[in-house]
């Protein structure tokens, strides 16, 4: 199909682009990968488009004390490419590897998947595994949001029709952290079908700590499963230890049915990858 008849402007400012966000039914344009298909299949029908892309300075990735900051035009392609982020967050650089395909992680942004919440995606995922805080600017000023409350449904966020995202905080990631990131698809490069985002710390008798555990791709957004969680704090991370969270994670999850997967095979799923993510982690 082809896009309805649309209004396109390309404003130099944040304030700017809110304005114009106010002046009519308008969407932010970041990378434009997933808003184009979905206005090609008239799922989407704004009045106007507002491309960001003359913005300056929302494309840079700051590494400081508080942790890594993406600005909201920071693409795929540029976190693949900076290799400070293979230790500045291991995490993060690997989730990135399982975005679509090339083409797409030329043009797509952080700030653009964020914004979109395909329950789906892995940068969302990242987000609510690492607790981010997203900056956004409206017509009420700035305000930080914690990705636990920034995702609310399946390309529902809590962000306000007249605020743009401008950056996403990851906090600061200790050098001895562990890590792993799974996810299963149809094809390299699909949606998908489920994916879990996990790391924890270790404490001085080599138990898990502050495990974080996120789902993506098997519920209606991504989120922490909190039952597996704490199935692994405190305990030596050993085969059976991560079974017992893996089971757990798979009992936390509601997933859907749909033409892709029933959903006990999303459920499935989700044992077996938070299996494999936090063995991957205890290694």
């Amino acid at each position: 199909m082809k896009l309805s008849p649309i209004r396109y402007a390309a404003p130099t400012t944040v304030e700017e682009a809110i304005t114009l966000l106010t002046s009519c039914d308008a969407k932010i344009m970041s990378g434009g990968q997933s808003l184009m298909p979905i206005m090609a299949f008239r799922l989407a029908t704004p009045e106007l488009i507002v491309d960001l892309k003359k913005i300056q300075g929302l494309d840079k990735i700051v590494i400081d004390d508080e942790g890594l900051h993406l600005g909201a035009k920071v693409k795929w392609h540029d976190i693949e490419t900076d290799q400070r982020l293979e230790t500045a967050h291991p995490l993060l650089a690997e989730a990135i590897k399982h975005v679509a395909h090339y083409q797409i992680r030329n043009r797509g942004t952080v700030g653009g998947s964020v914004a979109h919440a395909d329950p789906a995606s892995e940068m969302p995922a990242v987000a609510a595994c690492c607790d981010a805080v997203i900056s956004v600017i409206g017509t009420q000023g700035a305000r930080k949001i914690k990705a636990a409350d920034f995702f609310l449904s399946a390309l529902q966020t809590s962000l306000e029709p007249d605020e743009i995202i401008v950056e996403i905080l990851l906090p600061s990631w200790p050098a001895a952290r562990r890590w792993g990131f799974q996810e299963f698809a149809r094809r390299r490069g699909d949606f998908a079908l489920a994916g879990i985002a996990a790391y924890f710390d270790l404490d001085s008798e080599g138990r898990a700590s502050n495990t974080h555990i996120a789902v993506f791709g098997a519920s209606d957004r991504q989120h922490r499963l909190g039952g597996a969680e704490t199935a692994l704090n405190g305990k030596l991370p050993t085969a059976d230890a991560i079974a017992a969270a893996a089971r757990a994670a798979a009992a936390e999850v509601d997933p859907p049915s749909d033409i892709h997967a029933p959903a006990d095979y999303r459920r499935a799923l989700v044992e077996t990858l938070t299996g494999r993510a936090l063995a991957h982690a205890a290694q």
